[in-house]
């Protein structure tokens, strides 16, 4: 395991090594994006399903990013639509939740057109989204399916290590945690966590009663993802 001081993750062909550089490459980058303002903004979408679940997670994840990198970032609570006009200020984007997942076709196009101009969607399955979410990248992104993303992809490995890929967090079916993606120009715009339920150890302890090296994997995972997206963001 890699040191939370000394965050290793990639900006292009370059490498970032301590926090500094990171809000060096920020201020740099000629963006928007301050890490001031970087957060994780929670989609609310229509269909029946509920996207406000596991209410506690992205809080304590949050918190966990700041304890663990130093890097100063938003903890405020953020909620978007696809229809919001401000949705260009939300570049990472998170949606879970049990059931019924839907947009309109304005949504699918501000939702394509945000993600192939450099945001981030990390969709996590809660038990019950697989088929409506699947439903809907095929409308989204038509010619890129959704594939497995391999063990060796550097969201595994970019500041917890995860040889095996996706942890497992919440048993259901008894089947084993898969990530896929969906990938434009050899950028990942889409993580989906299926059969993991990341959300539920990012949860308040009492709320699912999830074993604490279980809900450590889950935080380990999240980490590595905020930070992966960060570098794709400032390169």
């Amino acid at each position: 395991m890699r040191s939370g001081k000394t965050v290793l993750f990639a900006i292009g062909i370059y490498w970032v090594t301590s926090v500094t550089v990171v809000q060096d490459a920020i201020a740099a980058s000629g963006t928007r994006l301050l890490a001031t303002e970087l957060s994780i903004t929670r989609l609310q979408y229509d269909g029946g399903g509920d996207w406000y679940a596991n209410p506690s997670s992205l809080p304590n994840l949050l918190a966990n990013i700041v304890e663990r990198t130093s890097l100063p970032i938003s903890q405020k609570l953020k909620v978007v639509k696809l229809a919001d006009p401000a949705l260009g200020d939300h570049p990472y984007l998170y949606m879970t939740g049990h059931g019924n997942v839907s947009f309109s076709d304005e949504e699918r196009e501000a939702l394509r057109n945000h993600l192939v101009s450099g945001g981030f969607l990390h969709a996590d399955d809660n038990y019950g989204m697989d088929e409506s979410f699947r439903r809907e990248m095929e409308l989204v992104f038509p010619e890129n399916d959704l594939v497995e993303i391999p063990k060796e992809h550097p969201v595994f490995h970019t500041m917890y290590e995860f040889p095996d890929g996706l942890p497992k967090v919440h048993e259901h079916d008894g089947n084993a945690p898969q990530a896929y993606g969906i990938f434009h120009e050899g950028r990942l715009l889409v993580f989906y966590s299926f059969e993991s339920d990341l959300g539920d150890g990012w949860e308040n302890a009492e709320v699912h009663d999830d074993a604490p090296e279980i809900r450590e994997l889950a935080i380990q995972m999240g980490v590595n993802l905020y930070l992966y997206v960060l570098g794709q963001l400032i390169s």
